[in-house]
Parts: structure tokens; sequence; C-alpha cells
């Protein structure tokens, strides 16, 4: 389907000046269990910049971004539900997957699905505003067993960019396929298709009025807009996974900064800087700066880590997170995962929005900076 932008455009403004400030709507329902809502963590050896796995026997986990961290005093507890109840639906829907023995591939797709799917997240229908008003998509997944993988760049169609990835994966002899390329294979490929206007939601528009009015100055007006604004601006989302077969596989996708110029490309659709996967080594998926963990090579380089050096994943994902990217002028988060279920969620940002799943079936979720210090 063949999007015409302006069409779009002139529907969300004439909604943008016809809507008042409004809060996003809190999404319903969720199948949650006791497990899913977690204490505040204490700061525990992490916090004092000791790299520990966060977790043990873990066989999906899942990240919904590493942008402004959640307050909590400011955070209503219906709010606070609805984060907690996103991260728990994607994985439970990637649990599904695993506890019917399919592929960690296609748990992490299915997980990511349904972030993509809750407009909390930037991704799919969450996604930011690009500096024109309008919304370009990226998304990638890659399998650990053959180091297969696809990804698409700057799509404006595709309801589900990380099908998309799937599809030039399973379909073509690609990695990454671009723009109007990328947006007609999907169709073509039979995935659901939407016009711009479904990506719309109100706390991306008050982002995308703060970010214009700090362009001019005009603080006021950015301050007030700012407090609008969805505090998960960055909310990219990720998974990861392991199976019974002890494969691995990750998958990341995103709707990118707010304000940022057409065309621009981040982490999440390039392998080895947002996403990789190598059975033996590691699972990552990342959130954050895009243009550091580009430079950084971030994912990649905590496999490599694992394999040359000998680090185990916690130990090579602080490395590279809480280390090497900030010294490159920007900040975010890992969610790693190796084959024997050591987990680890390192970050140099505030907080980073993530949840886990165990062999048991305990689901843990984090959404506030004292469940998740950063490693510094």
């Amino acid at each position: 389907m063949r999007v015409r932008p302006m069409t779009w455009l002139l529907s969300a403004l004439a909604t943008a000046a016809a809507v008042t400030a409004t809060a996003l709507a809190v999404p319903q329902g969720g199948d949650r269990s006791p497990d899913d809502r977690t204490a505040p963590a204490a700061r525990d050896a992490r916090a004092a910049g000791k790299a520990k796995p966060d977790a043990h026997d873990v066989v999906l986990a899942v990240h919904g971004g590493a942008g402004t961290a959640l307050d909590r005093d400011k955070t209503s507890p219906e709010r606070e539900k609805a984060y907690r109840d996103g991260l728990t639906r994607a994985l439970r829907a990637g649990q599904k997957v695993l506890d019917k023995g399919g592929s960690s591939l296609d748990a992490v797709q299915a997980a990511v699905v349904e972030l993509e799917d809750d407009p909390l997240f930037n991704a799919g229908k969450g996604a930011v505003f690009t500096a024109d008003a309008g919304h370009e998509l990226d998304a990638s997944i890659m399998r650990g067993s053959d180091l297969k993988a696809g990804a698409v760049a700057g799509v404006k169609s595709l309801r589900n960019p990380i099908a998309g990835a799937r599809a030039v994966m399973d379909k073509s002899q690609h990695v990454l396929l671009a723009g109007e390329g990328a947006d007609d294979f999907g169709a073509r490929q039979g995935l659901k298709t939407v016009t711009q206007d479904y990506y719309w939601t109100q706390a991306r528009w008050d982002a995308l009025m703060a970010a214009k009015a700090a362009e001019k100055g005009d603080k006021k007006a950015a301050r007030s807009s700012a407090a609008l604004a969805d505090a998960q601006s960055k909310g990219t989302v990720g998974a990861v996974a392991v199976d019974r077969r002890r494969d691995l596989a990750a998958a990341t996708s995103t709707g990118g900064m707010t304000n940022k110029l057409p065309g621009r490309v981040g982490d999440s659709p390039l392998i080895g800087s947002g996403t990789y996967a190598k059975n033996g080594t590691v699972a990552a998926s990342a959130t954050g700066t895009g243009e550091v963990f580009i430079r950084g090579a971030a994912t990649s380089t905590i496999s490599n880590l694992v394999e040359f050096k000998g680090a185990d994943v916690a130990k090579a994902a602080y490395e590279v997170v809480v280390k090497r990217l900030p010294a490159l002028g920007g900040d975010g988060g890992v969610i790693a995962l190796a084959p024997n279920g050591d987990f680890d969620a390192p970050h140099s940002s505030p907080g980073m929005l993530h949840g886990y799943l165990t062999k048991g079936g305990q689901v843990v979720t984090k959404i506030f900076p004292d469940e998740t210090p950063p490693n510094s």
C-alpha cells in the first residue's frame, strides 16, 4: 500500500487542534500472575558497578526502552499497571511459543509484535514523529543457529515492522530493505499494511511539539508540551530468547527519535549494533542513543567479548554498555541472554523498562529506576 503522507498529516493536524492535552489511554487486560508486579529492588552489587547477572534460568526477556525513566512518585497506579501489563503480555506471547516447543526466533517475533501493538511503546502503533510530522519505523531479527537475519528501515506502512524484518530474512536473499522498497516487499508478502494516521497518538504529538518549541528557543512552550509528552519517547522495544534446543534469537523494533530527520536510521535495524544473536555466546537487543550504539557496534561486541575474551554475558554487556558507549557521547542499555539462561540488563541511562520469564514460568517486570539502578 503506497502512503500519501499529506492526507494523513492534515487529518492529524485537525485532530491535534481539536484535542486538548490528554493522557495516553491505558491499555486494558493482560494475563497477570502474582509474580508480574515486582517490589522495589535493593541497590545491589550491580549499582556499585559490579557486573553480575540479574537472573538465572531465563528463557525470554523483553525491553520497552531506556529513555527517560518513569518516576515512581509521579506515576499513577493505573499507568504503572499499563506498563507492567504491556511487558507481561509480550512475555506471555513468547511463552506460548516456547511452551509448545517452538523456536526462539518465533518467540521473539511474537513478543515484539505485542509491544508494537501497544501505544505505550515507541514502536509500531506508538511510533514517534519525524521532523516533518511523519513516521518511519525500523526493525530487525536474528537467529543464532546460523546467523541468519532480516531487517527493514524507514518503513511507513507496515503495521508490524518486525514481521517485515522476518519476511526479508525468510523470503529474500537480502538482510536489509529500506523505505518504499521495504514497504512494497512486505505488502507483496501479505503483511498487514496501514496508513500513517494509524501510528498517531496524542503523547507522541505532544513530544514533537515540545521538540519543535525547544528548537525555537521557546522554553515555556517546550516545558508545557513536554509535561504532556510520554515519558518513554525513546521506548524502543526488543526481545531475546533461548529455546529447548538452546538456540538463541533476538529482535528489535523502533519508531526512532522524536523530531529526527526524515531518512535517519538508528541502530535498531542494524545487525551487530541494535540486534545480535549467536549460539554459544549471546542474544542481545539494544535501546538508547542509536548513533552511539552503531559506532560502538554494541551487540556484536558483546558477543565477541564472550567468544574471544572468555567473558561471561554480564561482564561483556557491562563492559560495552557502561564502560565503552558513554565515552562516545550517549547512553542506553541492552538485554543480554546467554545459552544457559544467565540474563543481564545493564544500562547507563536512568532506567530501562524490561521484564523476563524464567524456565519455571515466573514473570518479572521492572519499570522504575529503583528496580533497575544504572550501572555507574
